[in-house]
């Protein structure tokens, strides 16, 4: 029976791949397998090779077409030179490494596979170097891992991988054959740089101006097709220009990109380009012949190639750029699968011929198998890590830490240790610089390392995780351990081995989220400081203080929230204090450390004239000025503006005396 058409049967079409579309993305995302291959797998089922429930495979395809040009796009509009020049030496030298070495081992394997010519073997080469950036990047944030270390190199390496997708698309046909030569290749790229310079000076004059205009009319509507007419007539210009779709919509994100109304165009860009990528995977699916499964064994030792080859060649990048072992092999079984784009590439490469159909059958099916297998893989990498890790010589732990060590590990004295230099990080040592408490830090990034070096930070190089680097760094003469990296993983073992390594230590945590804090409790961590909590303390607090709640009254409450929030889980901590014991005995008070401000109302009396314990409750155990310290002090004592305080009562009680050591619109008088 021929194929019927018509904007009906077309429609019926649509209806029926969305609506197989959920059901198995619904299935894949709930036994934690990646949309992407959801839609590859409705592609199948709906394919002319198994069900064959679409007639008119044709206009899928022009959809899914018009996906490619929004996906180049999107890129093109999230390109930021300011997040590549953070991550140079990773684009650059990991990324460069990981396609160019990558490309040239599979090119060789497929050619004597496949008894493929250079031209071919290298094509096929270039698809296999490249990776999943949606997959990728998904996997890493359910994590919180982007920040971490093999976050910041899985993203560099990615980011360069996407950047290699435009120049790929200007030699294809030259890479066929059929572009003429080395002059008409010459052309082709001369052509695209002008069409690089002229998309940056009108991102930087023409199009601001522009949007600028329809801006103001405020009209939603105008903006999006003014966007709409930017994409898609760039990407027709350029196909006249003798260049790709692709490449014209990835020019003209790259001209929005430079202008302010970037993230505005991105958001309304995005449910378009999602609906159109899913039509899109939908139809490399259905161009799956699902007989090339009958065929396991070459496509099983096809995957198994595929995965070994990208999982070793990504480590070995990782290990060359300065990273430990751990974060490598992470590294490394997280790029191990084909990615979105090689579907583009290889779908131009067959009508190119630069693939033939049993190739391309079995290359569509390995990469589907590749997708699937991604999320097991980056479950299992930190658990291979450590079975490996015994076999292999300590040259990114210990060795490089003492390499790089500011002086000799004996001569170290801090009173704080910190794991990991970013915001927190920094933040702290800064603190602690001011009021000259000596620190140290553990930083898994070499190139932080040698930055922070050269400015004269004590910074060693080292995973935190390794016995030997945090004996190197002083754990054992540290007073505090401050855990302040993103990474899950290292958090829950820096916590467990800090524990065994020094009992006495005092280890606070930061973590992302509240459900995070018990399990870090049970590995020996004695404070955890969620940031899910703290900001909403945070914001809880501002706003109180907008409305003009007076400022005690606001501690009041946000002591008030610790204590309720934390108070179950503090029960859970690792040993706990017997009803008797100093733990049953502290239970509902707070010791704080306060100091007189300038403008105190105790500034200048005596502690008996302060009459702080008549007026707030409180009590004051200690008292230091400058270097001398006051034990019980006498009421004679005198009050002095910078005189520090050790005051000790409830919660309400240390709050209301807090507010007395402030001065100013803080104190008392300016509240009244």
């Amino acid at each position: 029976m021929p194929p019927m058409h018509g904007p009906g049967f077309f429609l019926r079409d649509l209806v029926v791949l969305f609506a197989i579309a959920i059901v198995v993305v619904v299935a894949c995302v709930r036994v934690r397998v990646p949309p992407i291959v959801g839609f590859l797998i409705t592609g199948v089922l709906a394919g002319p090779s198994a069900l064959g429930l679409i007639d008119d495979v044709r206009s899928v395809e022009v959809l899914a077409e018009v996906g490619v040009v929004l996906l180049l796009f999107s890129i093109g509009l999230e390109f930021s030179l300011e997040s590549l020049l953070r991550l140079r030496s990773v684009l650059l030298a990991g990324g460069g490494l990981q396609v160019a070495v990558t490309a040239a081992l599979s090119a060789a394997a497929a050619a004597l596979y496949f008894d493929l010519g250079v031209r071919q073997a290298a094509f096929l080469g270039i698809l296999v170097a490249l990776s999943s950036t949606a997959i990728v990047l998904k996997l890493l944030s359910d994590k919180a891992e982007v920040d971490s270390p093999q976050g910041r190199v899985s993203l560099g390496i990615l980011i360069f991988q996407d950047l290699c997708v435009v120049p790929i698309v200007i030699v294809m046909p030259i890479l066929a054959g059929k572009g003429g030569g080395a002059t008409d290749m010459a052309a082709k790229v001369g052509i695209a740089f002008l069409a690089v310079a002229g998309a940056v000076l009108g991102g930087r004059y023409a199009v601001p101006w522009i949007l600028g205009q329809v801006v103001r009319t405020r009209s939603r509507e105008t903006f999006l097709l003014v966007i709409i007419i930017l994409c898609l007539g760039a990407a027709w210009l350029s196909s006249l220009a003798g260049l790709s779709l692709a490449l014209g919509a990835f020019l003209a994100g790259l001209i929005i990109s430079q202008s302010e109304y970037s993230h505005q165009a991105l958001g309304e860009i995005v449910p378009f380009r999602d609906a159109f990528n899913s039509l899109f995977l939908i139809s490399m699916g259905m161009l799956l012949d699902v007989g090339v499964f009958a065929r396991a064994w070459p496509l099983l030792l096809g995957v198994a190639a595929i995965v070994g080859v990208k999982a070793l060649v990504s480590w070995g990048v990782t290990i060359v750029l300065g990273y430990p072992f751990r974060v490598a092999v992470i590294v490394g079984l997280c790029l191990a699968q084909i990615g979105e784009f090689s579907f583009v590439l290889a779908k131009q490469g067959r009508g190119e011929g630069l693939l033939s159909d049993q190739v391309y059958q079995l290359f569509l099916a390995a990469a589907v198998i590749t997708m699937v297998l991604t999320p097991l893989l980056k479950g299992i990498a930190p658990r291979l890590a450590d079975l490996l890790a015994p076999l292999v010589p300590r040259r990114g732990a210990k060795t490089k830490a003492l390499a790089e060590a500011p002086g000799a590990a004996k001569d170290l004295h801090p009173h704080v240790l910190i794991i990991g230099f970013g915001l927190n990080g920094r933040n702290l040592a800064h603190a602690l610089q001011r009021v000259s408490i000596p620190y140290a830090v553990i930083e898994m990034n070499p190139e932080t390392v040698r930055a922070e070096r050269k400015k004269g930070e004590p910074i060693f190089y080292g995973d935190a995780s390794s016995p030997e680097v945090l004996e190197h760094a002083g754990i054992g003469r540290a007073r505090v351990l401050v855990i302040a990296v993103s990474d899950p993983t290292v958090i829950r073992r820096a916590t467990e081995l800090a524990r065994r390594l020094h009992p006495g230590l005092h280890i606070i945590v930061r973590t992302r989220y509240l459900q995070e804090m018990a399990p870090l409790i049970e590995l020996g961590a004695d404070e955890v400081v969620p940031e899910e909590f703290e900001t909403a303390l945070e914001i809880f607090s501002r706003t109180l203080r907008k409305l003009l709640v007076p400022r005690d009254l606001v501690d009041r409450f946000v002591r008030e929230a610790r204590v309720n929030g934390y108070g179950v889980l503090r029960g859970s901590k690792r040993e706990p204090q017997p009803e008797g014991g100093a733990g049953g005995f502290m239970a509902g008070a707070d010791l704080e450390v306060l100091r007189i401000e300038a403008g105190s109302p105790l500034a200048g009396k005596t502690l008996a004239e302060s009459s702080l314990r008549s007026l707030t409750g409180a009590t004051v155990l200690a008292l230091r000025d400058g270097n001398e310290l006051v034990t019980s002090p006498s009421p004679a004592a005198p009050l002095k503006p910078g005189t520090v305080a050790i005051v000790f009562g409830t919660p309400e009680q240390v709050a209301r005396a807090a507010a007395m050591f402030r001065g100013g619109e803080d104190g008392p008088a300016g509240r009244a």
